[in-house]
């Protein structure tokens, strides 16, 4: 059992929550036993390392049944261990380190979409991670992120994934011109959110929606630029009906994903 927090190990382990040592590494944080319990099912060739406190997987056994499937070890540590090595304050008796695997842009027009999100500079890592899982959630075939956008491996995405970078592909850095090049070239209607467009209830009735579609969401705090929009088929606004100021960026785009779900499969 590891007992010592301060070893060279576990500070190893510890310093992937910076983005240096993750480019550095090609490694990520995985914390927590559902999105390990969802690695460990979905892609358990990417887990390098899982340490675990005797508690957590007794609470858990679930966990140490599919490590034991994967082949996988699992290294006992204590809570000081573990604690030292999280990066949240409460990483629930988990953690993974797990090898990075973004998805080439190419692969996902390869693949036919007929529901990507395209991420535009967006920053929030909570945002991001939320809208990994709204996509995977509403079935979309994949998510790209474009420009300077927050690292996908950020522990905070990760966790706000709950496990959904392990279920739909995720291309990173790339260039928004060329993916929206590539993305009408898959035959996808690209649509823009944007405060400054139209209804969404006037694509809802119109049928836009029913087709191939790459949303694109932009930076939180200044949307999407007025050059970005001239990129797209068409801008759409999430109406607001109430007296909020705004809406969350992830909310809006879990609203537009799953209004082309609901399209789509009423086609």
């Amino acid at each position: 059992m590891l007992e010592n927090p301060r070893s060279p190990r576990v500070r190893s382990v510890a310093k992937l929550a910076s983005k240096s040592a993750r480019s550095e590494s090609g490694l990520f944080l995985l914390e927590g036993p559902q999105a390990v319990s969802e690695a460990l099912a979905f892609r358990p060739e990417l887990v390098m390392e899982l340490f675990a406190t005797p508690t957590a997987l007794e609470r858990h056994p679930e966990v140490a049944a599919a490590a034991s499937e994967a082949d996988l070890d699992i290294e006992y540590v204590t809570e000081e261990v573990l604690d030292a090595m999280a990066d949240t304050v409460t990483p629930q008796g988990f953690v993974a380190v797990c090898r990075q695997f973004p998805t080439a842009v190419k692969d996902v027009f390869a693949a036919s979409p007929k529901l990507i999100a395209i991420l535009e500079e967006v920053r929030d890592p909570g945002n991001a991670g939320t809208i990994v899982r709204a996509a995977d959630a509403a079935g979309a075939d994949a998510v790209v992120f474009t420009g300077r956008a927050v690292d996908l491996y950020n522990p905070k995405v990760v966790r706000s994934s709950t496990g959904s970078i392990f279920h739909v592909p995720v291309a990173v850095g790339a260039d928004l011109a060329d993916v929206l090049v590539r993305a009408r070239a898959a035959g996808l209607t690209v649509l823009a959110a944007d405060v400054k467009g139209d209804d969404l209830l006037a694509a809802r009735t119109d049928g836009v929606l029913a087709k191939p579609t790459a949303w694109l969401f932009g930076n939180e705090a200044r949307g999407l630029l007025d050059e970005q929009l001239e990129l797209a088929d068409r801008v759409v606004t999430v109406p607001i009906y109430g007296h909020a100021e705004s809406m969350n960026l992830a909310t809006a785009a879990s609203v537009c994903l799953y209004e082309s779900a609901f399209a789509q499969r009423s086609a």
